[in-house]
């Protein structure tokens, strides 16, 4: 699947907004970083399974155009865009999204056009799927790493440096030593994993298409 790379999937949702109304809504992305709101998107640290996640409102003037030959458009509305990149299926993601902050959804899409809000869940679903754009083309340069993988490779390379500079290794006995690698390697045992496997598979496509890499690898 064109969306997918590796164990990460690349989410492009464009949404339309009335020219009028694409001020309020740069004005909320900048008022969910006060304090009083910010905790709001608090369900956000909840959700492991993504890398990032970016809203970026576009005036319908503002588009960029590429040559002098480029017609000009003339849009009807402002856009939104929404980029994230995630671990997981697509349901598991948009599931995740709609239980962790539902208010805080219904907030970044205030007023975007036949926006149905994100409860009930099947309307918010097919909104989401409607207006997502496919990946054609989706680099990824970790594809085997999910987002806790990379924060447990940053773990171990912390403890990693703090055993070395905080141990007096070379005046340790090779029993001294033992003991302390033990304990290190206890500490870090739920970070040390293989990421050989592509996991979840999403789609039938995905999986076929990572059958024959291991058939051309053997």
């Amino acid at each position: 699947m064109s969306n997918i790379a590796g164990k990460a999937y690349a989410m492009n949702v464009v949404t339309p907004i009335n020219w009028y109304m694409a001020w309020i809504n740069r004005l909320i992305f900048w008022s969910v970083s006060l304090p009083f709101l910010k905790g709001g998107l608090g369900g956000l640290i909840t959700l492991s399974l993504i890398h990032y996640a970016r809203w970026a409102v576009i005036d319908s003037s503002k588009f960029p155009h590429l040559d002098e030959t480029q017609e000009k458009e003339n849009l009807k509305y402002a856009y939104m865009f929404f980029f994230s990149n995630f671990n997981g299926s697509w349901d598991q993601y948009v599931d995740s999204f709609h239980q962790a902050i539902p208010d805080g959804l219904d907030f970044f899409w205030f007023k975007n056009i036949k926006y149905p809000k994100s409860v009930p869940l099947n309307p918010f679903h097919e909104y989401i799927n409607f207006n997502q754009i496919w990946t054609n083309h989706y680099y990824n340069a970790y594809p085997m790493a999910a987002s806790n993988d990379v924060k447990s490779a940053q773990k171990v390379q912390k403890t990693l440096l703090e055993f070395i500079n905080t141990n007096d290794l070379q005046s340790n006995t090779p029993e001294e030593f033992q003991n302390k690698f033990n304990q290190l390697i206890f500490d870090l045992q739920y970070d040390l994993s293989s990421m050989k496997k592509l996991s979840p598979i999403i789609g039938f496509s995905a999986k076929s298409v990572t059958k024959r890499k291991e058939q051309e690898t053997n």
